[in-house]
C-alpha cells in the first residue's frame, strides 16, 4: 500500500463539477493498493499517518501529528500510485491490486481513519475526480506499508 500524504490548508474533491469531499487544515491522502496488500497494511498505514508528526508546534517545529492537531483528513484512491514507467511510454499498472480487492481495502483504511474521531472526507473509489488544494508548507511524503 502506498500513500502521497500532503498537509494541506484545505482540499476538496469534486466528481462532475459535484463536491464530494472537502477539509480544511489538515492531510490530504492519495492512496494506492498493491495487489498482495492486506487488512493488516491498511492499520499499519492508518496508524502511522495519524501519528506521524508534521504538524507545527507552538514553536514552528514539526512535532504535533494529525490527531494532537486536531486536523481533518481527505482520502481519495490513486490506482496510478503503482504505474510503472519503466519501460516504454505507457504506464503499466500490474502491480495495482484489481478493482474489487482495491475497494475493500479502501474502504477498510477508511475506517480505520475514522476510528480516530477526526473529520474524515472521501472520494469516490473508481470515479474520475478533480482535486483541489492549497498545500501547507509544502509538505508533501510517500509512505509505504
Amino acid at each position: 500500500m502506498r500513500a502521497v500524504i500532503q498537509r494541506v490548508k484545505e482540499a476538496k474533491v469534486k466528481i462532475k463539477n459535484e463536491m464530494v469531499g472537502q477539509i480544511g487544515k489538515g492531510l490530504l491522502v492519495l492512496l494506492g493498493i498493491k495487489d498482495g496488500d492486506t487488512e493488516k497494511d491498511t492499520r499499519f498505514l492508518a496508524e502511522k499517518i495519524l501519528n506521524l508528526r508534521i504538524f507545527p508546534d507552538k514553536q514552528g517545529k514539526m512535532n504535533l501529528s494529525l490527531l494532537d492537531a486536531k486536523g481533518e483528513i481527505l482520502i481519495v484512491s490513486q490506482f496510478t500510485l503503482y504505474g510503472d514507467c519503466k519501460k516504454g511510454r505507457r504506464p503499466s499498472f500490474l502491480e495495482a491490486a484489481p478493482p474489487e480487492t482495491a475497494k475493500t481495502l479502501y474502504e477498510k483504511f477508511i475506517n480505520e481513519i475514522k476510528k480516530s474521531g477526526l473529520k474524515t472526507q472521501t472520494g469516490k473509489f473508481g470515479a474520475f475526480m478533480e482535486v483541489e488544494l492549497i498545500n501547507d508548507g509544502p509538505v508533501t511524503l510517500i509512505l509505504e506499508s
